[in-house]
């Protein structure tokens, strides 16, 4: 069947939307829970596989055995950037968590995104990230057993980027002992 968004034109006319009225439009209703707004456009979520929900929950558990101090991790917490507001599968947050915040972060210490069916576009927001000030960005990929990793943010981009595969080890340069050996965590699916 085809699309109004097959269309070139039509893609090129499309007109981006405001983090703020992105919100807006959210408070009424108009946009659920599976939705994330990404470089000013709405973008539906994949629904989450049994193999995302497993991973997500066994990051996370191993992430907060980690931390310490002033740092907090959330699973799906928005983050407000300039023309985007993505909800990564995982972000670990720097200072105190404000229980009566009325905004959502800006940046994030650690993103992780569990890409089961979503690696090109958790690729791409990899410069969402990047321009946020996100210090380390992992994609996991379960597909090829390989997590990518995206250190130092520079502009819309990140200056190391450095893929880890099968019999390697993964150590965060964020979190004090969150180390990952690839083969342990992912299995070929």
């Amino acid at each position: 069947m085809n699309s109004i968004l097959d269309s070139s034109e039509v893609r090129e006319a499309l007109a981006p939307m405001s983090v703020e009225f992105y919100q807006s439009a959210s408070d009424l209703g108009w946009f659920g829970e599976d939705v994330e707004l990404l470089e000013g456009f709405p973008v539906k979520k994949m629904s989450k596989s049994p193999l995302h929900e497993n991973l997500v929950e066994e990051l996370l558990e191993r992430i907060r055995s980690c931390l310490h101090g002033d740092r907090w991790v959330s699973k799906e917490r928005p983050i407000q950037c300039a023309i985007s507001q993505p909800e990564p599968d995982i972000a670990v947050f720097a200072g105190p968590r404000d229980f009566r915040a009325t905004t959502h972060p800006t940046t994030a210490e650690f993103v992780i995104e569990v890409a089961v069916n979503t690696l090109e576009k958790d690729l791409r927001k990899a410069a969402i990230y990047a321009a946020a000030d996100v210090a380390e960005y992992w994609v996991v990929d379960p597909k090829t057993c390989s997590i990518l990793v995206h250190r130092q943010p520079i502009g819309e981009g990140y200056a190391e980027i450095t893929p880890f595969g099968s019999g390697q080890v993964v150590t965060s340069s964020r979190i004090s002992g969150f180390v990952i050996r690839v083969d342990e965590l992912l299995q070929p699916v």
